[in-house]
């Protein structure tokens, strides 16, 4: 048999493998129960959560509707208190607020970032399915968290 069609059938099967797994990797991910419109704790936010563009692999959440200070409307909030001053100017509505979180079971998520618009951090976060349908989403510096628990947007 010719050692170099053995070699590059290897790296063909090899290939074809990684590429049913990531395929499969995505599918699975697609319809964990986190995935959906959420209404944060308070009810003046609504977030969708889904797979990242960048990595279906991975969940990311995007500012769908907030509810604006009085005399403001909604379209016209910017993310004001963000570090960078070159992003400051960006709209609130469609910003990714959560990303890169990574599935370690059905409905539990981990090793993702949360921004907070109002004071401009970003934290390390994890979300998980609770009770009743909620989801639990924590923002942690270290080893302490603090949880906010969304409920889902009809």
């Amino acid at each position: 048999m010719n050692r170099p069609n053995v070699m590059r059938g290897a790296v063909w099967v090899a290939g074809l493998a990684a590429a049913v797994l990531a395929i499969a990797q995505q599918a699975q991910a697609a319809g964990d129960p986190v995935f959906g419109d959420w209404l944060t704790q308070t009810g003046d936010g609504k977030v969708r959560v889904g797979p990242c563009a960048a990595d279906a692999a991975q969940a990311c959440g995007v500012v769908l509707w907030l509810k604006p200070p009085p005399g403001v409307e909604m379209q016209a909030m910017r993310d004001a208190n963000n570090p960078d001053p070159a992003l400051r100017s960006r709209a609130l509505i469609g910003l990714t607020l959560i990303s890169g979180f990574h599935r370690e079971a059905v409905g539990q998520w981990a090793d993702g970032q949360i921004y907070d618009p109002k004071s401009g951090k970003t934290y390390k976060a994890k979300m998980a399915l609770g009770p009743n349908g909620v989801l639990k989403v924590a923002g942690c510096v270290m080893v302490f968290c603090q949880a906010q628990t969304w409920t889902k947007a009809e």
